[in-house]
């Protein structure tokens, strides 16, 4: 079962009922990069985060060019309105690369969340960095509502997750996430339970969650990869 919203976070996630969320997991803009405001306006998504000699053509994405306070208030809006839609009990999930690591730390604690810990995520495929050290780890930040929900069946995640991004003609997003580390992630939510991504991009949170048998709320507020998300969760139940 899955439902796709087409719409800003901030007016599509007021609308859904409270306490019915087991599972936020979200890969907001990481609006990362930019030190100026006249770059920040004049860069896209693909000038930031796709290398020159891309073979793609991957669609832009909106909401990417906020400055460093802008992107913290917006995010703890968002996740606030992500907690009063999750249960007691249930689990967030926020990806975040290393500049914005302080800052996305601080929207979930100002949102409400109780934060529980990093989980790096490992990309065997990344870019090298001349004389100094290769940025092939993004992060995963976990946190709850409240403590934690005990499974009946306990479960044992790894604090750390491995996998490189699509490429060639299943990359379907600029920043897309591999959907086998979004599975493992998605062992945090109880089976039958529900996962609701606030910025769904291409919907592989949202495959992932069909696939481990969760439920899938998303919402995604550029017209393209709404189109895009909800091919490919329509496929995902056909298989």
């Amino acid at each position: 079962m899955w439902t796709l919203h087409h719409g800003d976070a901030l007016a599509i996630l007021p609308t859904l009922p409270a306490a019915s969320i087991d599972l936020v997991l979200a890969d907001p803009p990481y609006n990362s990069g930019g030190r100026t405001g006249t770059e920040r306006a004049a860069q896209g998504a693909r000038d930031k985060y796709v290398s020159g000699d891309a073979a793609h053509a991957l669609a832009d994405f909106a909401g990417d060019n906020r400055d460093q306070r802008g992107f913290g208030y917006w995010l703890a809006l968002v996740l606030g309105q992500c907690l009063r839609a999750a249960r007691p009990g249930a689990s967030a999930l926020v990806f975040c690369d290393w500049r914005q690591l302080p800052a996305t730390s601080d929207a979930l604690q100002a949102a409400g969340w109780t934060w529980r810990g990093i989980i790096p995520w490992r990309k065997p495929i990344a870019r090298p960095q001349r004389d100094g050290f290769k940025r092939e780890c993004e992060y995963v930040l976990w946190a709850s509502n409240g403590v934690p929900a005990r499974h009946v069946e306990p479960v044992y995640l790894p604090g750390l997750v491995e996998g490189s991004q699509p490429r060639g003609t299943v990359r379907k997003h600029i920043t897309q996430k591999p959907v086998e580390v979004l599975r493992q992630l998605i062992g945090v939510c109880p089976p039958g339970g529900t996962v609701l991504d606030p910025f769904a991009g291409s919907a592989s949170t949202g495959v992932a969650a069909l696939l481990e048998g969760r439920a899938f709320i998303g919402v995604e507020i550029t017209e393209h990869y709404a189109k895009v998300a909800q091919q490919r969760l329509t496929e995902t139940i056909a298989e």
